[in-house]
């Protein structure tokens, strides 16, 4: 199980949460390439070790563990693994889409 950065993130993307991290796994941290960029942060699954220390860092409550994601926010799971493994754009088109189903 690995947590994952939900919809609060969508435009906040407060570092709190990678400043915590020990193990860097939340990108695009500030001063990343892409950070300006990005509508949200993103929890790498295959590097995040399930400390839940941004869990408590996070002041939008948009990071949580993926078996505590709410039915609404379950596309998160996925956005987050397409992020690292398709790359960037494929995990932002992805919010993109997920704004524009909510409008």
């Amino acid at each position: 199980m690995a947590y994952i950065i939900t919809e609060p993130c969508i435009g906040t993307k407060d570092t709190s949460c990678a400043d915590v991290c020990p193990v860097d796994c939340i990108h695009p941290a500030a001063g990343e390439e892409g950070h300006d960029e990005a509508t949200m942060l993103y929890i790498d699954p295959d590097e995040c070790i399930d400390c839940d220390a941004c869990v408590e860092a996070c002041p939008v409550d948009a990071t949580m563990a993926e078996d505590d994601t709410p039915d609404k926010w379950e596309v998160f799971k996925e956005i987050n693994r397409v992020y690292f493994e398709e790359g960037p754009s494929a995990g932002e088109k992805m919010v993109a889409d997920y704004l524009s189903s909510k409008a």
